[in-house]
């Protein structure tokens, strides 16, 4: 199953962050729209973070505090340790995003390849459920997944492909009323060993 602890903890364990499929040196297009609607000083959760870039990059321009929640302890604790004395400036959650209870509220919740791979709808309706808790009132959710016409399989377990309008209508199934969408663009991923994979962004705001 796509969060078993398990099988991401071997995932990252078999290959270096730069083997990783979705490895990005910089997050280059997350940070153009964090730039674009954040201010500094805005708490942010980067869920799905495992070994990402993102919160360093964003810990250095500013914005936070950052929380990073991934289902592989092994990711996490690798990218705390890789980034030095600024990893003791993040908070590191090793759980199951469709279980967890978040504890305090976000500015933004951003997700790069984790909601794609939920295959059941329960698990859907749990990950919204979390999202909207997690939230504050008018913060904005940063959804990734591949796009209509991206892979169908990703790290041997097999995705949902969405487009900007079919993701938006899965949330407001989820979570009537609730998430605006107000921005999605597509974009093409290119991987560590040169394959290109279609992905599509999409911002929403909790109402």
């Amino acid at each position: 199953m796509s969060h078993s602890a398990e099988h991401w903890d071997k995932v990252y364990a078999g290959r270096e962050d730069n083997a990783l499929t979705w490895h990005e040196d910089v997050p280059a297009l997350a940070l153009e729209i964090i730039r674009a609607r954040l201010a500094p000083g805005q708490a942010v959760i980067d869920v799905g973070g495992g070994t990402s870039r993102l919160a360093e990059a964003l810990l250095e321009e500013g914005f936070g505090p950052v929380t990073v929640l991934d289902l592989s302890k092994q990711a996490l604790e690798h990218n705390r340790a890789r980034m030095g004395a600024r990893g003791e400036e993040v908070s590191w959650i090793a759980a199951d995003v469709t279980a967890w209870e978040p504890d305090r509220t976000y500015a933004l919740w951003h997700d790069r390849a984790v909601f794609h791979f939920l295959g059941d709808a329960a698990d859907r309706a749990a990950y919204v459920t979390r999202m909207a808790q997690a939230l504050a009132p008018g913060g904005l959710a940063l959804i990734s997944t591949f796009a209509d016409d991206g892979p169908e399989r990703c790290s041997g377990l097999p995705v949902q492909r969405y487009a900007p309008q079919e993701l938006a209508a899965e949330l407001e199934r989820h979570a009537p009323g609730q998430f605006t969408p107000f921005q999605a663009r597509r974009h093409d991923h290119h991987t560590p060993a040169g394959n290109i994979q279609k992905f599509q962004t999409s911002l929403f705001r909790k109402c």
